[in-house]
């Protein structure tokens, strides 16, 4: 079974460095919760804010991708974000940084 909390346009989303993630391509225009656009796998998202250095040299999150599982809920054929979905931040260097921390929201989905 599936469970979690579902990820909207409207969710705090962060690196594990405390950088802001937000989704960087358009989103469902059809799906909306609390009046926010409800983010799918297929969405690119950017991390700005990050302060990840390594030794002394910045390192910071550029990118999350989205792991979802095969029996997602899905938008436009797309599996929606839970906040159980696994995830990674990267560097531009396509390193990864650890996953990113979503805060708890309100909207459950649970999916058999």
């Amino acid at each position: 079974m599936l469970s979690g909390n579902l990820v909207s346009g409207g969710s705090a989303i962060s690196c594990p460095h405390g950088g802001r993630v937000v989704p960087a391509s358009a989103l469902s225009a059809g799906v909306r919760i609390d009046g926010h656009q409800v983010p799918t796998a297929s969405d690119a998202f950017i991390v700005s804010g990050c302060r990840h250095t390594i030794d002394g040299v910045p390192h910071p999150c550029a990118t999350v991708r989205w792991t979802p599982h095969r029996d997602s809920v899905l938008v436009d054929g797309s599996p929606v974000l839970l906040d159980s979905t696994s995830a990674l931040c990267f560097s531009a260097a396509l390193v990864p940084q650890g996953p990113p921390v979503v805060a708890a929201s309100t909207r459950g989905v649970t999916s058999r």
